[in-house]
């Protein structure tokens, strides 16, 4: 196992590089068993990659393009997804533990009763995403992500990490983020302010916090009327 560690939170990944670890080449990821373990699966080109009810342990997937993916009632330990447009994804109703996502583009996705734990998502495009009742177990860290226009709801992200994120009109709905870092984002565009009760950030950051609150009031300047 390796670490990553964002401000005082670190996160247990695999190391898929480690000696005595062989990866199995595979040509696909579906399996009559419906587990996958210790392989490696590269270069694909997919219109549909569906993983329902699939347990994938100890693997990479790199370079996979998919039109649309569906995760439903799937299981991820030990998985690392390098590379990967995942298209339109789709992912309800799983647990990706010790999980990587790293230069991957989950843009417009949909992530709904996702349990996480231990997991990165570095340097990806998250661009108008829906995440609803994603639930942190253990550390989840977001960086260098893009997640413009990108809908939290009913989330419970306690103790997660964005850092170095784009959040332009991100909007934090309804839920839980208790010592959520967001110190190293530009909170300044961010909608649903309100709802960011108990997160941490920076000093500097308390004027982006009051810009992003007056946007979301839609509050008027007295010095821009006209003359009554």
């Amino acid at each position: 196992m390796t670490e990553r560690t964002f401000g005082r939170v670190t996160a247990t990944l695999p190391d898929l590089d480690e000696p005595g670890l062989y990866l199995t080449n595979r040509t696909s990821l579906e399996s009559g068993r419906g587990i996958l373990q210790d392989f490696q699966y590269t270069g694909a080109d997919l219109r549909d990659l569906d993983l329902t009810d699939t347990r994938l342990i100890t693997g990479r997937i790199t370079d996979l393009s998919a039109k649309r993916t569906h995760l439903h009632g799937a299981r991820a330990d030990s998985i690392e997804f390098a590379g990967c447009d995942l298209g339109t994804a789709e992912m309800t109703d799983s647990r990706l533990t010790r999980v990587l996502f790293r230069d991957c583009k989950l843009m417009g996705a949909t992530l709904n009763k996702i349990t996480l734990e231990n997991a990165v998502f570095d340097t990806c495009r998250l661009d108008y995403a829906t995440l609803t009742e994603v639930r942190a177990t253990g550390p989840v860290l977001f960086t260098r992500c893009v997640l413009t226009e990108a809908v939290l709801d009913r989330c419970d992200l306690t103790g997660a990490v964005f850092d170095q994120c784009t959040l332009r009109l991100t909007e934090f709905g309804t839920g839980r983020y208790h010592d959520t870092d967001l110190s190293g984002s530009d909170l300044s565009t961010v909608r649903g302010v309100t709802n960011l009760r108990g997160t941490i950030i920076g000093r500097h950051q308390q004027t982006e916090l009051a810009h992003a609150l007056t946007a979301e009031l839609d509050i008027t300047y007295s010095d821009t009327l006209a003359p009554t």
